[in-house]
């Protein structure tokens, strides 16, 4: 976990390096400040930065005592031009026209809780931190930095001439050309260059995905990088892929709320639903796991974690996740490792894995999706005396595919049976509600009754699995 959030965990002594020239160095002729003095101190005796000493004193917050308070700090100060092409720009005659709690949110998205000096950023060259701003989820505001040429806050705001570490008994003042607004999750997607692919990507699917992920949220977008896409179009332009594909490959990076990385690391692993819709109208799974990085649908692992906007939370990955089949999940979920491995190694005369992603139908074997697959866990696998040869396995396997059929938990008859036949050719029965810990019971073609359903609906592309505590036997007197 460390390596994937080190940008986010940048230490505050590396923050800032060569912003400029130090304004509390004497022997190039810069002023001389005593080093004794507050941030609202130094604030207030320069008279460049009168407009943020009024604008301290107008927000909520009491952010004027704050500042004067032990810190550490590091404030990014805009100068009054900044402020007045600020107010100018969203319809303001003054700071007395601007809501006393949005100005107190614009002004934290200036502060740092840390002593941010001109240390190594242009070794760092870019990344993120974050300010004492709230976002989406009540998590910190992420402020994205670029010193690749000059040194810029969110693309907006640069650090002015002799503007940069002014020191402060508190911390440190850099002196900025612009103020920085608290940036939704598109924004913070147009800031970031390596996120320039999916900005061209959503403007060009179907949907009015741009203003989808302008509303209020909170979302999260797990937001594949630029090398993302060049491996997942291999060659091809964006503009070739089909509009409406395009618009549900998105959606499937979508989750709605706004998740932290904190919350995937306590959940460990499992699934969610990302925004897209699969059979029945159904929302689409998401599996992820943490136990190395952490990593979606067993593809995608995230880089930079916790970017915080005003409407959600951004996770950028080093892969396009492409819409789940059920092997999708079967391959990803370390909880069906037995059962990939009889789909394939131990049954090499049949094509599982190939007959279990198909996505359309009149297939010349008769065996289309929709799949509902009823899923037998390592443990599920671990009970039987041995696991069978291959003439045996298969007829096992297909003992657990209903065809055709796409059937959810809420499609069963509650209470009641439901009886659906196999592509083994017997019927297996659910029982709703289920006996013990079971959310459903089944009998299988052998009249066996103690399987039981544990999780259901893990909705894929092409169908939908339900997880099994125990694996189903067809009749062997067939």
């Amino acid at each position: 976990m460390s390596n994937m959030f080190k940008i986010l965990k940048i230490s505050a002594l590396s923050f800032l390096l060569v912003l400029g020239t130090s304004c509390s160095n004497d022997d190039d002729g810069g002023p001389s400040i005593d080093t004794q003095q507050n941030i609202l101190e130094i604030a207030l005796g320069t008279p460049e930065l009168s407009l943020l000493v009024a604008a301290l004193q107008a927000a909520d917050g009491d952010l004027v005592n704050v500042l004067q308070q032990d810190g550490p700090f590091t404030v990014l100060a805009p100068t009054n031009a900044a402020f007045t092409a600020f107010l100018a720009s969203n319809g303001f005659n003054s700071l007395d026209d601007v809501p006393t709690d949005v100005l107190s949110q614009i002004l934290l998205n200036h502060v740092i809780s840390a002593d941010l000096t001109a240390g190594d950023l242009a070794g760092l060259g870019s990344g993120y931190t974050s300010t004492n701003a709230t976002g989406a989820g009540d998590n910190n505001v992420s402020i994205y930095f670029n010193a690749t040429s000059g040194v810029r806050f969110n693309n907006v705001a640069s650090v002015t001439v002799d503007g940069a570490d002014i020191d402060a008994s508190n911390g440190t003042i850099h002196i900025i050309d612009a103020v920085i607004p608290i940036p939704t999750l598109l924004q913070h997607g147009a800031i970031n260059p390596n996120l320039t692919s999916l900005v061209v990507a959503l403007g060009a699917a179907d949907g009015d995905l741009i203003n989808v992920l302008s509303g209020d949220g909170p979302f999260t977008v797990l937001a594949p990088d630029n090398a993302a896409f060049d491996t997942f179009l291999n060659g091809a332009d964006l503009g070739g892929v089909d509009t409406a594909v395009l618009s549900r490959i998105l959606l499937n990076h979508v989750v709605d709320g706004a998740v932290s990385s904190s919350d995937l690391v306590t959940a460990g692993a499992g699934y969610t639903n990302t925004s897209v819709t699969g059979p029945g109208d159904n929302l689409m799974s998401l599996y992820f796991n943490t136990s190395a990085g952490v990593v979606f649908n067993g593809t995608s692992t995230a880089t930079t974690a916790d970017v915080v906007g005003s409407n959600g939370i951004i996770h950028v990955v080093d892969g396009v996740i492409d819409l789940p089949t059920v092997v999708t999940f079967a391959a990803a979920d370390p909880n069906f490792t037995t059962l990939v491995d009889a789909l394939t190694t131990l049954t090499p005369g049949t094509d599982f894995v190939s007959i279990l992603s198909r996505s359309t139908g009149n297939n010349a074997d008769g065996i289309n999706p929709e799949f509902t697959v009823f899923a037998p866990t390592n443990d599920a696998f671990a009970d039987l005396t041995e696991i069978p040869g291959e003439v045996v396995l298969t007829q096992v396997l297909l003992h657990h595919v209903i065809a055709e059929a796409n059937v959810t938990s809420g499609d069963l008859n509650n209470p009641g049976d439901t009886t659906a036949p196999t592509l083994e050719g017997d019927n297996i029965t659910i029982t709703l509600p289920g006996s013990g810990d079971n959310i459903a019971d089944v009998t299988d073609g052998s009249g066996n009754t103690d399987a039981g359903i544990i999780a259901v609906d893990v909705q894929a592309d092409n169908g939908v699995i339900h997880v099994l505590n125990k694996v189903l036997l067809p009749d062997t007197n067939n």
